[in-house]
């Protein structure tokens, strides 16, 4: 199995990035104290008993991750140590995890790779030849527009492709900007948070209560190996959104919070204007797509990211 990243989430709101490899799945330490919600202190003693008890072995199930702008790698560990950290913890957390784990690694190892590879290729070709019917049918309504008198229905062209996408599952699931990211500092986003404060009438607006703002940063900024998890800046910018809408790190203002941090990310990546000068995501767009967020349920992450990633496609 090549390296792949999935997006767990629970019923509680506990989201990890977990990375799927060798045909198993890794977590790092930092991930368990969150997972199982107990010390580091804790999870590292149970760590190094499994190994010490010769209960696992650690050349086979650990392994090591470079973060992004970080100079140290990091251990990860595997589904094994994960499941025996868990039945030592007690933890029901441990058990609903390691049912999504096995879930997920069943889809990508019973039904078989190539079987899915072949089945995407297809798929891409069907999206292919409909993408080339819409841009004749495009044509065609353009050329009847203006002929009519309807040509202001070619301003909400854009919207209405995505419409389309939506419907034939043909959402772009990858962005265009392969370039290196310019993130944000911690600072910035903070000195975000109390000027927006000073707008909104609420003593516990953008007050944290935990650590999910720093856990959503920080996600979009990690790589496995040399490769990053989010490729591209509307990648990126996508999770972003997504993560500290969905993190509730704040006692109030996540989602106002979550979309500021939004357009700072893009407008520090020269991707907040498109050619022409404009904004390429309008106020009512930008509200609509951050409550959309919020509203999602966990099972629909994909298809709320893939919308968030041809939002920012099409609108260069």
């Amino acid at each position: 199995m090549e390296n792949k990243i999935e997006i767990y989430q629970n019923n509680e709101g506990i989201i990890l990035n977990v990375q799927l490899s060798n045909e198993t799945v890794w977590l790092s330490q930092e991930q368990l104290t969150h997972l199982f919600e107990r010390d580091q202190s804790v999870i590292s003693r149970h760590l190094a008993n499994v190994f010490k008890e010769g209960e696992l072995d650690k050349e086979s199930n650990m392994q090591k991750m470079h973060i992004a702008n970080s100079d140290k790698p990091i251990w990860l560990y595997s589904l094994d140590v994960i499941i025996s950290v868990g039945y030592r913890v007690k933890s029901i957390r441990g058990t609903q995890f390691r049912q999504w784990a096995t879930k997920r690694l069943k889809d990508y190892l019973i039904e078989g790779v190539a079987i899915n590879e072949k089945r995407l290729e297809q798929k891409n070709k069907e999206i292919q030849v409909l993408h080339d019917g819409i841009r004749i049918l495009s044509r065609a309504i353009e050329e009847k527009a203006i002929a009519e008198d309807f040509g202001w229905l070619n301003q909400f062209s854009i919207g209405l492709q995505l419409l389309d996408d939506y419907d034939h599952e043909a959402l772009d699931a990858k962005g265009i900007h392969l370039k290196t990211a310019n993130y944000p500092a911690h600072a910035e986003y903070m000195e975000l948070v109390e000027i927006m404060r000073a707008e909104f009438n609420s003593d516990v607006f953008g007050k944290e209560k935990d650590g999910g703002f720093d856990s959503a940063v920080n996600t979009i900024k990690q790589g496995f190996g040399e490769q990053d998890v989010y490729p591209t800046l509307e990648e990126k910018a996508a999770m972003l959104l997504y993560l500290v809408v969905k993190n509730h790190a704040f006692v109030d203002g996540n989602k106002r919070i979550a979309a500021a941090c939004f357009l700072l990310f893009l407008e520090r990546n020269s991707m907040l204007y498109n050619s022409a000068g404009q904004t390429i995501i309008s106020n009512e767009a930008l509200a609509s797509l951050t409550l959309f967020v919020a509203s999602s349920k966990a099972e629909e992450m994909e298809t709320v990211r893939k919308l968030l990633i041809s939002v920012l496609n099409r609108n260069v």
